[in-house]
């Protein structure tokens, strides 16, 4: 609970009251490695802290396949923000790479927190704002890149992932096939 107080904190302030009445709305659940946060074609119900684990965002492209957009780590929101928020199906899956920790809001009890607290949505508003600056400094780069340099990028941005996420997720990111990745690998030794 404390490491979800701690990032929130970042963002703006909560006296003792609002803080337990956060932490009243929150479940503790876990994931197991490739099993879904959300899923495309359902509405996504959830906002989830990841306290332990790593999730990836995947879709799959007219070719029928398999994209990784982007990985979340500990100590870091996850919600299918778009579908969340719009109450529409969502395009893109979201999944456990590794087995997942993590403490949940339902939407009920998401909407009843905005409702309730003042500057609950200033914070929620500071938080989305970092996280879309993070992805797009997180892409960016990646796409003018050869593969060498998206690597190299990758292993900055994500320094704890290299060894904690299977080669054809990383592959799928960089967007390189699984042998150019471990020619890549190979050649940075």
């Amino acid at each position: 609970m404390k490491q979800l107080f701690d990032f929130i904190l970042r963002f703006g302030n909560l006296n003792q009251q609002q803080i337990d009445f956060i932490a009243s709305k929150l479940l503790v659940v876990e994931i197991k490695k490739d099993d879904y946060f959300s899923e495309a074609g359902k509405i996504s119900r959830q906002v989830g802290f990841i306290t332990e684990g790593i999730l990836r965002v995947c879709y799959y492209n007219n070719k029928g396949e398999e994209v990784t957009k982007y990985f979340i780590e500990e100590n870091n929101l996850v919600v299918d923000l778009e579908s969340f928020d719009n109450q529409i199906c969502s395009s893109a899956y979201v999944q456990a790479v590794t087995d997942c920790k993590m403490m949940v809001f339902e939407r009920k009890d998401w909407l009843e927190l905005l409702q309730t607290i003042v500057g609950w949505d200033t914070i929620v508003h500071k938080i989305i704002a970092r996280a879309l600056m993070l992805k797009v400094e997180r892409r960016s780069p990646l796409v003018s890149e050869d593969g060498t340099t998206r690597y190299l990028k990758f292993m900055e941005i994500y320094p704890t992932l290299v060894n904690r996420v299977p080669l054809s997720y990383i592959a799928s990111y960089l967007g390189v096939t699984q042998s150019s990745l471990s020619r890549i690998r190979k050649n940075i030794r």
